[in-house]
C-alpha cells in the first residue's frame, strides 16, 4: 500500500505544494493524538450480516486474486545474489552497475522513491487497522474466514515491496539509510489516523482508492527510471505496481459488491471518504528534523509527476465509472445527494488545483533540505 498515494493537495485544502513552505513549521511533528483513546463504536448488526452473507462470494471472487507463494516474485529475484555460487567478482560488478546507474538519477527522484518505500515499510500499522474492524478482522490470528485470510495474505504480499525497495536504495549509496530508518521507526510508532469507525464500508472505499493510487505512483516511478536509462529500477517499480493493480482489483470488486447488496449505505460511505479527502497512510511521517516532511515529500512527487492532483481526480473518475455510480437508480434521497456530490467532485478538484498552480507560479520556486539525501536541497 504505497506510497503511496492519494492527492496531497487534497489533504491540505487543495493548496499548491509550494504554498505549504510558507507556513510556520511547528517545532514538533504535528501528530494528532487524542487525550483519551476511545473504543470504536459497536458495529451495526446489519453490516455484520452483510459480510457474513458475502463469505462464499469472497472465497470464490477475492481469494483467487492472491498469488501462491511458489508463483510469487521475491525481492532476491530482482537483486544481485551474494550466494556462494555467484562468483565474487560478478556480485560486486552487479553492485557497481547499480551504483553507476543510480549516480545519473537526480536527488528529487530518490526523495520520492524513499517516501514510497517508507510508506510500504509501515505495513504493521495497516494490518493492525484491518484487524480493528469487527466484520473483517482475524479474530484468532488463524481465522479461516475469507476476510481474515485476505488480510494475512495481502500483508505477506505487500511485505515484499518495502524489502525490495529498501535493499535497492541501500545498494545505491545515494540515500542516508540512518535517516530513512529513523523515519520508518517514527512512522510505525505514530500509526495512522484512519477514522474508519469500525465501518468496513469506509475501509473498502479507502483501499479501492489507495491501491489504485499506489499502482499509479509506482507505475510513474517505473516510467521515470526507464527514461533515466535504469532498466533494473524500472523493473523493480513496475513489478510492485503490478501487485498493487491486482490488489486494487480485489478492493474495487468488494466495494462494487457492497453497492449491489446495500446501495444506500455503500454510496454514503463513498461520499464520506471523499469529503474527508482520503488521508494518506504516511501522513504522519517524520524524520526527527522536518515537521512538514510529508508535505514536502508530496510536493516533490507532484512536481515530478509521480503522483499529482490530476491523478487523484483521474482515480475518482475511474472508480465512478467502474462502479457505475452515475447510473445508479432507486436510491434514497440522502444517498442520491451523496451520488450527486461524488459524481461532480472531480471537475471541482481540477478547478481548485488550477487556481493553486497559478498562485504558485506567481510565487516562484522554493526548495527544502531532505535528510534522506544527506540534507541536499531539493526543489518543491
Amino acid at each position: 500500500m504505497q506510497v503511496l498515494q492519494v492527492s496531497w493537495q487534497a489533504l491540505s485544502g487543495f493548496q499548491s505544494p509550494k504554498n505549504l513552505q510558507l507556513r510556520s513549521p511547528s517545532p514538533k511533528p504535528r501528530f494528532r493524538v487524542s487525550a483519551v483513546a476511545l473504543p470504536p463504536p459497536p458495529m451495526s448488526p446489519d453490516i455484520e450480516e452483510v459480510f457474513k452473507s458475502l463469505e462464499s462470494w469472497a472465497t470464490q471472487s477475492i481469494i483467487p486474486l492472491l498469488k501462491p507463494v511458489e508463483e510469487s516474485w521475491q525481492p532476491q529475484d530482482l537483486l544481485p545474489s551474494p550466494t556462494y555460487n555467484n562468483v565474487e567478482e560478478e556480485f560486486f560488478d552487479q553492485i557497481r552497475s547499480i551504483q553507476d546507474r543510480a549516480a545519473e538519477i537526480p536527488d528529487e527522484y530518490f526523495v520520492v522513491l524513499v517516501g514510497d518505500m517508507i510508506t510500504e515499510e509501515a505495513l504493521p500499522t495497516y494490518q493492525t487497522i484491518m484487524n480493528s474492524i469487527d466484520a473483517i478482522k482475524d479474530k484468532t490470528g488463524v481465522c479461516s474466514s475469507p476476510w481474515a485470510r485476505w488480510t494475512r495474505a495481502w500483508s505477506a504480499e505487500e511485505n515484499r515491496h518495502g524489502d525490495l525497495l529498501r535493499t535497492y536504495l541501500y545498494l545505491t549509496g545515494r540515500v542516508d539509510m540512518t535517516m530513512v530508518e529513523r523515519t520508518i521507526q517514527h512512522l510505525i510508532g505514530a500509526g495512522m489516523d484512519a477514522r474508519f469507525n469500525n465501518n468496513p464500508y469506509l475501509f473498502y472505499v479507502y483501499t479501492s482508492f489507495q491501491e489504485r493510487a499506489t499502482f499509479v505512483s509506482h507505475g510513474n516511478t517505473a516510467r521515470l527510471a526507464k527514461n533515466n536509462g535504469n532498466p533494473l529500477l524500472a523493473r523493480i517499480c513496475g513489478t510492485i505496481a503490478a501487485d498493487e493493480k491486482r490488489h486494487e482489483i480485489a478492493y474495487v470488486k468488494v466495494t462494487e459488491k457492497l453497492l449491489e447488496v446495500d446501495p444506500n449505505n455503500a454510496m454514503l460511505a463513498i461520499e464520506e471518504m471523499m469529503r474527508r479527502k482520503i488521508t494518506m497512510p504516511a501522513f504522519l511521517m517524520y524524520d526527527g528534523c522536518d515537521p512538514m516532511l510529508f508535505h514536502h515529500f508530496s510536493a516533490v512527487a507532484q512536481r515530478l509527476g509521480v503522483y499529482t492532483t490530476d491523478d487523484y481526480a483521474n482515480i475518482l473518475e475511474f472508480l465512478i465509472g467502474q462502479w457505475k455510480l452515475e447510473k445508479m437508480e432507486g436510491l434514497k434521497p440522502e444517498a442520491q445527494r451523496a451520488q450527486d456530490y461524488v459524481c461532480g467532485l472531480a471537475p471541482r478538484i481540477r478547478r481548485l488545483q488550477e487556481r493553486a498552480d497559478e498562485r504558485a507560479r506567481k510565487m516562484g520556486p522554493l526548495s527544502v533540505k531532505f535528510s534522506w539525501v544527506f540534507n541536499k536541497e531539493v526543489l518543491l
